[in-house]
Order: C-alpha cells, then sequence, then structure tokens
C-alpha cells in the first residue's frame, strides 16, 4: 500500500470519526433489566465492518440510536475477519451482519439499509 493511500485513509478514517461523534444519537434511556435482555438478544449477533466505511458508518449509528451492544469484527485491522467473511458469509462486502438463531443457524445479512431495517424492526423501543 502506498504511502499517498495510507496517509489518505487515515485522514478520511479520522474525518468520519470526528463525523459520527458530533452527529450520533444519543441512546434510549433503559433499566438495567430492560437492557441485559437486549444484551442477551443481541449476543449471538456479530458485525464485520471497517471504520472508513461510510455504509457501516450508518449502521454503527443505528447501533448507537438503538442502544445495542452487537459485537463488532473490523476485516481491514485483522485478516482472519476478512476470511472469515469470505468463507462463511459468500463474500467480503462490509457492512455485514451475522445472525445465529437460536438453533445455530446462521445467515449473513448484507447492505446497511438492510441491516439497519432488521435491527429497526427488531429492537426499537415501539417493536
Amino acid at each position: 500500500m502506498s504511502d499517498l493511500f495510507r496517509t489518505m485513509r487515515n485522514s478520511l478514517n479520522r474525518f468520519i470519526h470526528r463525523v459520527v461523534r458530533v452527529i450520533c444519537p444519543c441512546p434510549p434511556q433503559r433499566s438495567e433489566e430492560e437492557q441485559r435482555l437486549i444484551d442477551q438478544q443481541t449476543a449471538s449477533l456479530v458485525l464485520y465492518e471497517y471504520s472508513s466505511c461510510l455504509a457501516c458508518a450508518r449502521t454503527r449509528r443505528a447501533m448507537k440510536r438503538l442502544g445495542l451492544n452487537i459485537k463488532t469484527r473490523d476485516v481491514h485491522n485483522e485478516p482472519k475477519w476478512k476470511q472469515e467473511l469470505a468463507e462463511q458469509g459468500g463474500k467480503d462486502q462490509v457492512p455485514c451482519l451475522r445472525i445465529a438463531d437460536d438453533d445455530n443457524k446462521v445467515s449473513w445479512l448484507y447492505e446497511s439499509r438492510d441491516i439497519n431495517k432488521y435491527l429497526e424492526q427488531k429492537f426499537a423501543a415501539d417493536a
């Protein structure tokens, strides 16, 4: 990777993090018990992403707005996550949400709009 490309990527990464901090919504107010139940439900979810991806930032923003503690796996900083995503999910596109159901059946949801819609339907306060 060229030094110029690395510098540009790092600058973009810092810019995205600043913007997300400024516009990121506050999570909903929940009791400890309510949050514990939500955390149990999200324990089987994993978001494959990387920090300078705008679509990934949209999904992280939705997770914060909904107060969801979902594990993330950065495919740029950890090659094993990129390999896992490609081998198990079928492609190395991010963001991708790995969803394991109660029977340990795993599905892979790509596209930030689809992921955000899924999270909204499953975890929105009025759902």
